[in-house]
């Protein structure tokens, strides 16, 4: 879950940030996929080197690593994949359109797994989003 949410949220702002400054689709879509990467093998990391698994109970170092690098990877690339479309405009409302079902998921993933109120995720999470967003789109308008 910390996965799929850092690299939900996390991998926001440089694609946008590009996004904006650019408005090249496929310069979008490079800085995502980079970020995508370099986040997924920088959780996957953080996460199999923070204990042995022996202290929490939370199973072993590489599978908890495994798991939580791919998820953030696929937090990130999602909502990259839409640059793929060469026109800006297309690209922006695909990736607008694919991080509300992503902002959607989450909430309803802590919902079904973690029992809290769909309502008080989504308004957290979307929150972290628009936070991300606005800041990395605003800069990305600067340049």
């Amino acid at each position: 879950m910390a996965g799929l949410i850092d690299g939900s949220l996390s991998t926001l702002a440089p694609v946008f940030a590009v996004a904006f400054a650019t408005h090249q689709p496929r310069y979008a879509f490079l800085a995502g996929l980079a970020t995508a990467i370099g986040a997924g093998v920088s959780m996957a990391f953080s996460e199999g080197l923070s204990d042995t698994g022996d202290l929490t109970g939370r199973g072993r170092p590489c599978a908890r690593g495994a798991v939580t690098g791919a998820g953030t990877f696929l937090g990130g690339i999602l909502h990259t994949l839409p640059f793929l479309l060469p026109q800006y405009r297309p690209a922006m409302l695909l990736a607008i359109a694919v991080i509300a079902f992503e902002l959607l998921a989450l909430a309803w993933i802590r919902r079904r797994f973690f029992g809290t109120s769909f309502l008080a995720s989504l308004n957290t999470i979307t929150l972290g989003g628009a936070i991300i967003a606005t800041t990395s789109a605003a800069l990305g308008a600067v340049s």
